[in-house]
């Protein structure tokens, strides 16, 4: 789909922008906030980006040998050293950690694949999915896609409220459910029965903070970052509609490459910031009050 003239209208730059955040969805679209299971692209996506992530890991485990290593080889063990080195610094249950710091290597990895797909022209994979359609004789109006699953609200919120899920069982593990409890009555003002009602709150509003803001943070960035790429990409379509001002493709082409360029450590920052607050979260779990 993009912002040309059709035998039906002609798409503004707001139907354009509107388009392109739309959800494929199997029920009509109520919103750009959604937290059903409709968004389909987001679950297809996420799912097949999971798998080619797992796969790249099980490759460079396998590939992995004691003498030198290859680039792909060496890249990926750079990586988990960092990974490796950032949880010992922040969990310091060695036991936790046999668990924790793999985890924290596939958020990261999963994270920054899913981000990446936002490097992607916007109109290429909704034209191919309209292409695929008219190839088959079938008839398409609308090629709703979005293809970086953490520009999805629902997608972000889901993956800190796996992170919140993981913190509950490190509490209820390391603690025990008299301790935890405990804490949860006494911290942060003091053991006194009239503050546990406070102390609870307290705790709620914090468990709460932390989930909403972990995932809101990453699709904040994420959504602006698409929302720059459609802009730029409007400006690409008036240069193919009004090729006589030189200026607007040459534009188009610049502007997009430095924001490509950019953008590639918004990418890589927003899933080792979502990794290290996954690490401290989990860290935090296993700390009495």
């Amino acid at each position: 789909m993009t912002a040309e003239n059709s035998t039906e209208h002609v798409l503004t730059a707001g139907d354009y922008i509107s388009h392109h955040l739309t959800h494929l969805q199997n029920k009509t679209m109520s919103g750009i906030v959604d937290f059903s299971v409709y968004n389909m692209d987001s679950v297809f996506w996420s799912i097949v980006i999971g798998i080619v992530g797992s796969f790249i890991l099980w490759r460079a485990s396998r590939a992995s040998t004691a003498g030198v290593p290859g680039r792909f080889q060496a890249a990926v063990e750079i990586l988990v050293e960092l990974v490796d080195s950032q949880a010992k610094g922040i969990v310091h249950n060695a036991q936790s950690r046999k668990f924790v710091a793999p985890l924290a290597l596939t958020v990261f990895v999963w994270i920054f694949l899913m981000n990446a797909m936002d490097l992607l022209p916007v109109d290429f994979l909704p034209q191919l999915w309209a292409w695929y359609y008219e190839s088959t004789g079938q008839e398409v109006h609308h090629a709703y896609l979005r293809v970086v699953p953490t520009a999805d609200l629902s997608t972000a919120l889901g993956l800190s409220s796996s992170v919140l899920l993981v913190c509950l069982f490190y509490n209820l593990k390391i603690k025990g459910l008299g301790g935890w409890l405990h804490e949860l009555f006494t911290a942060p003002f003091g053991n006194h029965p009239i503050l546990w009602p406070i102390n609870f709150l307290m705790q709620m509003i914090e468990f709460a903070a932390k989930t909403v803001s972990h995932g809101m943070r990453l699709f904040g960035n994420m959504y602006a970052g698409e929302l720059f790429f459609m802009l730029i990409a409007l400006m690409g379509s008036y240069a193919a509609m009004s090729l006589s001002g030189i200026l607007l493709p040459i534009g188009h082409i610049i502007a997009g490459s430095i924001w490509a360029i950019f953008h590639i450590l918004i990418v890589t920052l927003q899933a080792f910031i979502f990794m290290m607050l996954t690490l401290v979260y989990v860290g935090q779990a296993h700390d009495a009050h």
